[in-house]
């Protein structure tokens, strides 16, 4: 059984957004935040929340950050570097406050378990509603389209704004037999909602083999085996065909140096839909873009993260 670490950050509210990215840059298989205000402010504790919330869980001052990394990870060195890249913070005008760093023991058992005590239906759109396999829900509209989720370790509920923001701009650019390449697909949560608001063929892809297992057991939980490809690839290394439309909710990092592979797999005047954008790093994606000739469709924002819709266009001869 796989053995997980749970790396707590607890530290001032005006740090929690850039801790969340530090977080991701190294890495993490998730990242949670506990914030009392986040608890005071919800109208209907369990109802349109992923959460069913304890008072006691939150923080009486500030935030509290969590990563999960597992036994195969270099840990010491994640810890190094996330105290060294905590203390850098403030040479960016972010303070730093109260600042402690715990590490516990996560057993893969018991993190699967939390999950089906906590996780209830989340309506992430007007059109999609995400459901735990262990839970009951019933249509509140005609067209409205239920994707079902056993979330377990990963990598994706359909909470995180970058997720949302995601389905948001999959229900604008998706069109009848239209093919599409998820890259980065985590729990197969895009896929699915790719395949259900009509796209025609979805091929799907992890470097992750956990995330790669995670999603064809929730593509399977769909019955959608047979719409939908799943396949461990580094991005689309070695991938030959070309795709109408390319998600990819992945680390800004990774996407700079992936957009010309991107436009290279796309069909002429194919869309491309890019997030797992922190604000601060929006402009120098959108550079990059245009650099390589896609076209800004549309810029979406949800808290301080970005997902940037773009047109691949011709080349000028």
């Amino acid at each position: 059984m796989t053995e997980w670490k749970e790396f707590s950050v607890a530290v001032n509210n005006e740090a929690k957004e850039a801790i969340s990215s530090i977080f991701m840059e190294l890495g993490s298989s998730g990242v949670s935040i506990s914030d009392r205000n986040d608890f005071l402010n919800l109208p209907e504790y369990g109802k349109d929340t992923l959460w069913e919330l304890n008072e006691e869980d939150f923080p009486t001052n500030g935030v509290i950050i969590k990563g999960y990394f597992n036994e195969f990870d270099d840990l010491d060195g994640i810890k190094l570097k996330l105290t060294h890249k905590i203390s850098q913070l403030s040479e960016f005008g972010i303070n730093i406050e109260h600042l402690t760093i715990a590490v516990t023991d996560v057993k893969e058992e018991e993190w699967s378990t939390a999950w089906k005590k906590y996780y209830h239906p989340v309506n992430v759109t007007r059109f999609l509603t995400i459901v735990p396999q262990w839970e009951s829900y019933e249509r509140k509209f005609s067209d409205e389209r239920i994707a079902y989720l056993d979330p377990g370790l990963a990598f994706g509920t359909g909470t995180h704004p970058t997720t949302q923001l995601c389905v948001q701009a999959l229900e604008t650019c998706v069109f009848p037999e239209a093919t599409l390449f998820d890259v980065g697909t985590g729990s197969g949560i895009l896929a699915i909602a790719a395949h259900l608001f009509g796209t025609k063929k979805v091929k799907a892809y992890d470097l992750d083999e956990v995330a790669v297992k995670s999603a064809r057991d929730n593509i399977k939980l769909n019955k959608l085996e047979s719409k939908i490809d799943v396949k461990a690839n580094n991005l689309l290394k070695d991938v030959n065909d070309e795709a109408d439309i390319i998600v990819a909710n992945i680390l800004t990092e990774v996407i700079l140096p992936f957009i010309p592979d991107a436009y290279n797999h796309l069909k002429d005047d194919g869309y491309f839909i890019t997030s797992g954008i922190i604000l601060d790093k929006k402009d120098k994606v959108v550079e990059t873009l245009i650099e390589n000739d896609f076209e800004i469709i549309q810029i979406n924002q949800m808290k301080d993260w970005i997902a940037i819709i773009s047109k691949k266009m011709k080349k000028e001869e």
